[in-house]
């Protein structure tokens, strides 16, 4: 009973760390679509930074996209490491971002 109570004690402590949200970490070539379904991910563009989730950097170079936030745009979702469709609402989207203009701020808040 005494090793069943270690394990789950365990097993607890494991489960309860935090997790970084999956979006935290993209960075490069990005397709935006008008098809939801097409979207690995969905977004809200917020104005101020102090509301958003991810800051985004705009490179204008794909080869320097390689830290997180700095994305690249592209106009051929082949090109693309990822896709995004911009909701009209923040409740429909899985993150918010906003464009800063310096990379070094760029990421999760």
């Amino acid at each position: 009973m005494k090793i069943f109570m270690a394990l789950w004690w365990v097993l607890l402590a494991l489960g309860g760390q935090a997790q970084t949200p999956r979006f935290c970490s993209l960075h490069g070539s990005v397709y935006i679509t008008n098809n939801r379904a097409q979207a690995d991910f969905i977004v809200y563009e917020e104005d101020s930074e102090a509301f958003a989730d991810f800051l985004v950097y705009e490179e204008e170079n794909r080869l320097y996209a390689t830290e997180e936030g700095v994305w690249f745009f592209v106009d051929n979702p082949g090109l693309a490491d990822f896709i995004i469709f911009l909701a009209p609402t923040k409740n429909e989207a899985d993150f918010v971002i906003a464009y800063t203009d310096s990379p070094t701020f760029a990421g999760c808040n």
